[in-house]
């Protein structure tokens, strides 16, 4: 779950019977999460074996990984604000700082209703996958889709259910803010994607295609909703 560590979670609130939390989330090592059960809720268990974890799941516990989670579960809680101020503010730094440089793109989600710490854009005419290996190159890192999708070739189903076209999903890049990203780590970003835009679009036919219809129309496109 994406909002742990980042937007107060209670599950009281949401209403949930279960809710999974992946210790990475909070900057605790990976391989280990933690599954909120509500009483009268039965789960079939994932393996045969042992008692451990009152019969859900067999296995014995990482316990070092455990108390590692739970420590970073505590200070996530107690920086939760600070946290959030911070990164939200590189966010909205970054998103202003490729308005100005890029055109052509389309922001994905509601802008007010979203976690602090995330940007999806759509970049038209170009492949997403492309853009993410010409970020990386450049020491950026990025994704184009959830870590369970990766390795898919169909266009995301979630940038499609919020009415996107195939090729704006397929072009949508998920940039992520951490604790422990600056104000140089987003200048960097905007120094580097621009340049990598533009050096995908030259080779696309798509945009070949669009620079033509321009000059019948001289019209200029430029979408960010």
């Amino acid at each position: 779950m994406q909002a742990i560590g980042r937007i107060g979670v209670d599950v009281e609130s949401l209403g949930c019977d279960l809710l999974s939390i992946s210790a990475h989330k909070l900057y605790a090592p990976k391989g280990i999460g933690a599954l909120f059960v509500r009483r009268g809720v039965r789960v079939t268990p994932q393996n045969v074996g042992g008692h451990q974890e009152r019969e859900r799941r067999a296995g014995t516990e990482s316990v070092p990984s455990i108390v590692a989670f739970g420590e970073a579960a505590r200070l996530a809680r107690l920086e939760l604000e600070e946290r959030s101020a911070h990164v939200s503010k590189l966010r909205d730094e970054f998103e202003s700082g490729v308005r100005s440089r890029v055109n052509d793109i389309v922001f994905n989600g509601d802008m007010s209703k979203r976690l602090p710490h995330l940007s999806n854009i759509s970049f038209r005419f170009i492949e997403g996958e492309g853009l993410l290996i010409n970020l990386d190159m450049q020491g950026v890192a990025v994704s184009t889709g959830s870590a369970c999708s990766s390795g898919s070739l169909e266009p995301s189903p979630v940038i499609r259910a919020l009415g996107r076209n195939d090729e704006l999903a397929r072009g949508s890049i998920r940039f992520s803010f951490g604790k422990d990203n600056s104000a140089e780590d987003v200048a960097h970003v905007l120094e580097v994607l621009p340049r990598a835009v533009e050096n995908l679009r030259r080779l696309s036919p798509l945009f070949q295609q669009s620079v033509s219809d321009r000059a019948k129309s001289p019209e200029e496109i430029f979408v960010a909703s």
